[in-house]
């Protein structure tokens, strides 16, 4: 009986275990901030299950999913994004510079900006194209520095990590291997590859771009089961960016397609620290027209991890106050970049 009494204690004790300690969904992009944010007025928008990309945006859907760095199949009910005032401003979205002088000399140079979670391709310095990145959560980043891809491979998949839902092992298509971490027995290796692209950093540590088409192939099923009525299927064309960087980067020439060494592969730079929404004390609230953020930011308090903040009334956040001195753009960068054959437009 006194076991009895134990067990239910413990039962009671887990089932009181505080959900937040857990790692939660990012349930609104209005709350992540990029440097690039400064350029475009914006609202929050929470969408509906009703809500597509093409049904609201028409031509811009793709633009909008790349300013929110987000794939269609995180589109969906609950989820607030980042509305354009004006959705041409966002036509072919890229924050990345349109040159990069220290890459003058390599024929091919990969840009990784974690600050933007953007990625630029860059031949002799000069940029091809660009893409919205998936980074890894906070405790597995991949550190600054300058690497090489080393090794590629078409069809990749995790040997460590599944994918719970289906039970099959983690999909890496497209992937080109730039570090191998040698101070570590497991000796663990960084990948950019396509993933998931839920608008927030969500990996073990690997750089993720679009790829619609191991969505479509891995996660119909089961999201039409979930989602049910609501459930969207994804019509082509699909977003490919991380099959388009894997062609850039790999002569098919000599390409397998499994796994393979690469020797002289694209240089890969890895700068800046992803966007931290739990290190931000409270949301932006609405501006007068004209003036940075715009109308429907939400006010009030939000609950970062730790506990509900308020913002004081009449202050302004460290953005707000950026915005006001109006920063002048770095050189070289465009907000804008026509679109890479890569990525159509549907």
């Amino acid at each position: 009986m006194e076991r009895l009494g134990t067990i239910v204690v413990l039962i009671a004790a887990l089932l009181l275990v505080n959900p937040a300690a857990a790692p939660a969904k990012q349930k609104s992009l209005c709350e992540i901030s990029y440097p690039s944010d400064s350029r475009i007025q914006w609202s929050c928008r929470k969408l509906t299950w009703s809500d597509t990309p093409q049904r609201l945006f028409g031509a811009y859907w793709h633009d909008v999913l790349r300013f929110n760095r987000m794939d269609r199949r995180h589109f969906v009910g609950g989820r607030s994004i980042k509305v354009p005032r004006n959705l041409a401003q966002v036509k072919n979205f890229n924050p990345m510079p349109l040159t990069y002088a220290p890459g003058a000399r390599e024929p091919k140079l990969i840009l990784v900006d974690q600050t933007e979670m953007f990625l630029g391709a860059y031949q002799y310095g000069k940029l091809l194209f660009s893409s919205p990145i998936a980074l890894g959560v906070q405790g597995m980043m991949v550190p600054n520095g300058t690497f090489r891809v080393d090794a590629a491979d078409r069809s990749h998949q995790s040997n460590e990590y599944r994918v719970e839902e289906i039970g099959r092992p983690y999909p890496m298509h497209y992937a080109l291997r730039f570090w191998v971490d040698k101070s570590k027995d497991e000796e663990p290796s960084y990948w950019i590859h396509g993933r998931d692209l839920p608008g927030y950093p969500a990996s073990h540590g690997c750089i993720g771009l679009y790829d619609e088409e191991m969505q479509y192939d891995y996660y119909r099923k089961y999201d039409r089961k979930v989602n049910k009525k609501h459930y969207h299927e994804l019509t082509k064309p699909f977003l490919e960016d991380a099959k388009a960087l894997y062609q850039w980067a790999i002569d098919p020439r000599t390409d397998p397609g499994g796994f393979h060494k690469v020797k002289n592969g694209p240089l890969v730079v890895i700068m800046g620290r992803p966007p931290r929404p739990d290190a931000w004390p409270q949301l932006k609230p609405p501006l007068p027209p004209g003036e940075g953020w715009g109308e429907g930011i939400a006010t009030g308090t939000m609950t970062p991890a730790g506990g509900t903040l308020t913002r004081p009334p009449g202050t302004l956040s460290r953005r707000e106050r950026e915005l006001k001195t109006k920063r002048p753009r770095p050189e070289g960068a465009r907000p804008f970049l026509r679109r890479w054959q890569g990525s159509q437009r549907q």
